[in-house]
């Protein structure tokens, strides 16, 4: 199935990125469609804090006032999954999960991360009330706690020292391994961060709010809250499909402006940048709207 029609621009992902960058386009008159498969990583979250004037929304409210702000503009939304995308000189081809065809002259990857959950039985009902992945979005509401960070071998090292600043009681848990070093182990000590290499099986809480954490051993440790520090992968491989090139760190290049190595392919959000928050994803499709309706101004001079 074809839709011959032309777009100006192609937007996949319907986050806060995505969504600020159809809202310029959609202002500068441009035909805009978002194509958005509901995956957005922090629709786990009960409130989405450290936004300006949105600080402690509820982020599927957040994303529901913003469709409707888009969609005052004529921005089409279309609640699909795009599984492939390709590029030809002067325009890109994409294609639903039904088999529908797109076509636009520009095209704006916003599809953002996915959290690579620890592997701890029960983790699921924890994640978003009690268990975090960012301490910026949530250690205000951990203050004061008795906190817990996860990061096998020396991966929470980091992260464990960080929390440092949100309460006086961490503790680190590498679930198993024990691949600190001595220097590592004086740093944590000096900065008094305790430390707990055992095996853990599970979390105990009530309605998602942690209370427990249990070991291997059968021993139960009293925490209140845990971040962990697991990494993130893209949440499609549409960015190597177009041969976008990535970082070491796994977030697609950007150039000025939200540019990609592919002339007409454009990349906001947490998809491009180790800097993931909220705000700095719509911001930078803000950027990447005003840059893209620019573009297209160009090319349309005659």
């Amino acid at each position: 199935m074809r839709n011959d029609f032309m777009y100006d621009v192609i937007i996949i992902g319907g986050g806060p990125a995505g969504l600020n960058a159809a809202m310029l386009l959609g202002r500068s008159r441009r035909k805009v469609i978002v194509f958005d498969n509901g995956k957005h990583r922090n629709r786990w979250a009960v409130h989405m804090n450290g936004f300006l004037g949105c600080d402690g929304m509820d982020p599927r409210e957040f994303i529901r006032i913003g469709r409707e702000e888009v969609e005052k503009y004529g921005v089409e939304i279309q609640y699909k999954v795009i599984v492939s995308a390709t590029h030809t000189k002067g325009h890109f081809v994409v294609n639903d999960d039904e088999g529908t065809m797109y076509k636009a002259k520009k095209l704006l990857l916003a599809t953002g991360l996915k959290d690579k959950l620890p592997e701890i039985d029960g983790i699921e009902a924890f994640y978003g009330k009690s268990v975090y992945h960012c301490q910026y979005c949530d250690g205000w509401e951990s203050r004061g706690k008795a906190l817990a960070v996860y990061g096998r071998n020396r991966d929470g090292i980091g992260q464990a020292l960080a929390m440092k600043t949100w309460s006086s009681n961490v503790t680190l848990f590498t679930d198993g391994t024990n691949k600190i070093s001595r220097l590592d182990m004086e740093l944590l000590q000096r900065n008094d961060v305790k430390i707990c290499t055992d095996k853990i099986t599970g979390l105990e809480g009530t309605e998602g709010i942690l209370e427990h954490i249990i070991l291997a051993n059968g021993e139960k440790r009293a925490h209140q809250a845990m971040f962990f520090s697991t990494g993130s992968s893209q949440q499609c491989d549409l960015g190597e499909q177009l041969g976008c090139e990535f970082t070491n760190k796994g977030v697609i290049k950007t150039r000025r402006q939200q540019k990609s190595n592919i002339p007409g392919l454009y990349v906001a959000g947490d998809a491009a940048r180790d800097m993931q928050l909220v705000i700095v994803a719509a911001a930078e499709g803000a950027k990447a709207g005003v840059a893209i309706n620019m573009e297209l101004q160009r090319e349309e001079r005659k």
